[in-house]
């Protein structure tokens, strides 16, 4: 076919896979770090109150004091390739281009903060892409993660007049793929050790207690996780949950107490991983890493180690490889 002379260029068919995570600040400066902060924490999926009674409290407080305590937490995990989320998760997806055929091109996204989400979905449809996979990053569903980054792509594709096809990654808490990659690495990292821990503890993201009393899986999803893992390793692992924020209550048991308890019970040597994190982040270097070790030790602990989550290692490509195959099934030309 001939087309009219001067027609735009047409780019040819593609498909498109974006790799979505949390986000994080441009620069560990309490500048940037306000900057992310105000918009993650006004999301509504993150902080379910109402809006005229919280904004007074964020604005008014929470940046005009959080900030620089988390830009010297931001500076101790800090590289030279930057935010050590931003910089795996771009390694994840060079990582993963050119494994699915020379049609399907793999970017990635931050729902806050950048690259976003809407600028990442606009360069594919421009290079092509009439079918893309939303791949939220978060193996345990939540509608503060999983939710909202969708949410996220699909407000931006509600202002478009010629939407591409859409599908996106289903939550892989119990994919077995997922669970044998996990228990891989993790007896990788623990052959490296000098010590045998006592107990392995499985550290997620907290999440307010009220989430779950309105029908969010999460909590069930990370208990679906640590167990199958624990049966995959044929060991028990203990089940926490990091991050608390605010006076509400959260998921039970808190990490930092049940790290600060664990001496108490003779329980001297440990070893921790968080495998709700596809990438080690703040809250995996610095929370646990640097200041759970800290508490740890500071309550009578000898050995502590944490255990790197999969990353952009050839185990974590490997198991998002076959995961997103698993999805494109369809729209991959067969030829």
């Amino acid at each position: 076919m001939t087309l009219p002379p001067n027609h735009p260029a047409i780019p040819a068919p593609k498909i498109g896979v974006l790799l979505m995570n949390l986000g994080t600040p441009d620069a560990p400066d309490a500048k940037s770090v306000k900057r992310y902060l105000g918009e993650f924490l006004s999301d509504r999926r993150v902080v379910e109150i109402p809006q005229i009674a919280w904004q007074p409290i964020l604005r008014g407080i929470i940046l005009n004091t959080r900030p620089k305590k988390s830009a010297h937490a931001y500076s101790l995990v800090w590289s030279e390739d930057g935010s050590p989320l931003a910089a795996i998760t771009k390694a994840q997806s060079n990582g993963l281009q050119g494994a699915f055929g020379p049609e399907v091109m793999v970017d990635w996204a931050m729902r806050y903060g950048n690259p976003s989400i809407p600028d990442r979905i606009a360069a594919m449809k421009a290079a092509g892409c009439e079918r893309i996979l939303l791949a939220p990053l978060y193996p345990q569903y939540c509608a503060a993660t999983t939710a909202t980054a969708n949410d996220k792509a699909f407000a931006y594709l509600a202002q478009q007049r010629w939407q591409p096809a859409i599908r996106t990654l289903p939550p892989y808490y119990d994919d077995p793929g997922y669970i044998d990659a996990l228990k891989h690495s993790i007896e990788t990292g623990l052959a490296g050790l000098d010590f045998t821990p006592d107990v392995l503890v499985t550290s997620f993201h907290g999440m307010p207690k009220r989430t779950l009393e309105l029908g969010d899986p999460y909590h069930c999803h990370c208990q679906k996780t640590a167990r199958l893992l624990g049966e995959a390793m044929g060991r028990e692992v203990v089940i926490a949950f990091q991050s608390r924020f605010g006076p509400a209550k959260w998921l039970q048991p808190a990490t930092d107490a049940t790290l600060e308890a664990l001496p108490g019970q003779g329980k001297k040597k440990v070893a921790i991983v968080a495998p709700g994190f596809s990438a080690d982040c703040l809250e995996t270097l610095e929370e646990l890493a640097i200041r759970g070790k800290e508490s740890f030790i500071a309550a009578g602990g000898t050995d502590f180690a944490y255990l790197p989550c999969l990353n952009a290692t050839d185990e974590g490509l490997s198991m998002l490889r076959r995961m997103i195959a698993r999805e494109l099934q369809g729209w991959l030309s067969t030829t």
